[in-house]
């Protein structure tokens, strides 16, 4: 009975701070991010987004996929992504037992000793020349003991306004942005290496018109001198043609290096010394043509780095929760037990129980400006990440509007291109004929028609490689490769 009065006059504060503290602690609310007018020129209710493709359906070129799946087992980034999450997933388990008493116990032996203590005594005796007065000395010696114990003492501190909780949720927000930073690299990563690859397939081809086209122009020098020889045309015509072979020989090792350093940057994103890679033709690749973008809104479930921008909104907001706590009380409730004995171990538990438990409020008084600084502080923090996680969803529906648009400039241009081609092919042959059989054209026709001939060719692989990358784009945009 004589323990009521001490707890009901604690429950009644915990209950009462509790109630209080629901007022003081703020609910999170995830920011919105509906924009009908985030894609530029999209308008649709259609849910469905390119961004629900795994990237094996999305990527069906099998050697593009062999990169992929390497990358993604031993890419460095992603590692160290890896070991972030790691990291994230520790702190929350420690912000967890953080709701939980501290409690240890340990043993202690105590062994004392008196100093000796010496009395005097006085006494009075008779001898035969008379009276005589004595003393006596007594030396006592006090035991000397012995006190083994068993000691425990716990800690709780009552999280009445919530600040370990927010804690806590602050915590898994961080563990959540990692995690959303994992799948950021690993959309970013699969978006590298099919970049790169589609560029060196593009090199390939490129290479191959370039070096198709010095086969052409060496014939066509012979050609040319042939012709010298018949007084058909002159010593500079044939200069011209040998100056328009060189053009196309020495386009050659720049092709070769571009080709080399792409090699080489795939090299890095696979995490693996730099070596050719294994690759098909750039005239094989059948990208998806249904692009379909979905809702603004789906961004936040489908792209990871908006979803890091809003988790880490999220971290800040609850540690502006935890920074008012520091104006209120807090509650720590200590208690403590042990068993003593001052006998041998033997007679350990003939020994006796005793314990002791202490609640107190402790409210800060002078260091007001520090608290008030630190919820300043996590208030502009929240703002920052706030305007962040904004500005991130802008960033993203720019690159769904510029891929979209991208894309159809590309197929846009591929038709004008075709009859573009077909054109010129028909001009370098009507020159040579012409040249070579009337007198009312020039090499120099025939030289502008094959070099106008060579570079739409060459810009007719950019409008392929443009569409093909176009695709990967839009699809990281929406983001997609972590599924």
């Amino acid at each position: 009975m004589k323990t009521i009065p001490i707890k009901q006059p604690l429950v009644v504060t915990v209950l009462s701070l509790t109630l209080a503290s629901c007022a003081l602690m703020k609910p999170y609310k995830q920011p919105d991010i509906t924009s009908d007018k985030l894609y530029r020129g999209v308008q649709t209710a259609d849910s469905s987004t390119l961004a629900s493709l795994s990237w094996r359906e999305m990527f069906t070129d099998p050697k593009l996929q062999q990169l992929i799946e390497q990358g993604i087992n031993n890419n460095l980034d992603l590692k160290i992504a890896v070991t972030r999450l790691q990291t994230a997933q520790a702190n929350l388990q420690q912000s967890r037992l953080a709701l939980l008493p501290s409690l240890s116990v340990g043993p202690q032996y105590t062994r004392s000793k008196s100093s000796s203590a010496q009395i005097r005594s006085f006494g009075i005796g008779s001898t035969s020349t008379g009276s005589t007065g004595t003393t006596e000395t007594t030396t006592l010696s006090l035991p000397t003991v012995d006190i083994y114990a068993l000691l425990g003492s716990a800690s709780w501190e009552a999280d009445i306004w919530g600040k370990l909780r927010s804690t806590k949720r602050a915590y898994l927000a961080s563990l959540l942005q990692s995690e959303a930073y994992k799948r950021a690299v690993q959309t970013q990563l699969i978006a590298d290496i099919a970049t790169n690859y589609y560029t060196l397939l593009a090199y390939d081809k490129q290479l191959a018109i370039t070096e198709q086209t010095l086969k052409n122009r060496l014939a066509d020098v012979e050609t040319m001198k042939a012709l010298k020889q018949g007084d058909v045309v002159t010593g500079a015509d044939v200069v011209q043609s040998e100056a328009n072979r060189y053009s196309a020989e020495v386009a050659i090792p720049d092709l070769k290096r571009s080709i080399r350093e792409t090699e080489n940057a795939l090299s890095i994103l696979l995490s693996t010394e730099p070596d050719s890679i294994l690759r098909t033709r750039l005239d094989d690749q059948h990208p998806v043509t249904s692009l379909q973008t979905g809702l603004p809104a789906q961004l936040l479930a489908n792209r990871p780095d908006v979803q890091q921008a809003e988790l880490s909104f999220r971290n800040a907001f609850e540690l502006t929760n935890v920074a008012r706590t520091y104006f209120y009380p807090s509650l720590i409730i200590t208690g403590s037990a042990g068993w003593a004995t001052a006998s041998t171990l033997k007679g350990f538990f003939d020994g006796t129980f005793y314990g002791s438990l202490v609640a107190g409020l402790t409210q800060p008084i002078f260091n007001k400006g520090l608290n008030t600084q630190r919820l300043r502080t996590a208030e502009n923090t929240q703002a920052e990440a706030f305007y962040t996680f904004q500005s991130t969803v802008l960033t993203a529906g720019q690159e769904v509007s510029n891929a979209l648009y991208s894309y159809q400039m590309a197929v846009e241009k591929s038709g004008s291109r075709q009859l573009q081609l077909q054109s010129l092919e028909k001009a370098v042959d009507f020159t040579k004929e012409l040249l070579r059989y009337t007198t009312s054209t020039n090499y120099n026709d025939v030289l502008t028609s094959e070099q106008n001939l060579l570079t739409a060719q060459l810009n007719g692989v950019n409008d392929r490689l443009q569409q093909l990358l176009a695709t990967v784009t839009l699809y990281r945009a929406l983001g997609g490769g972590w599924r």
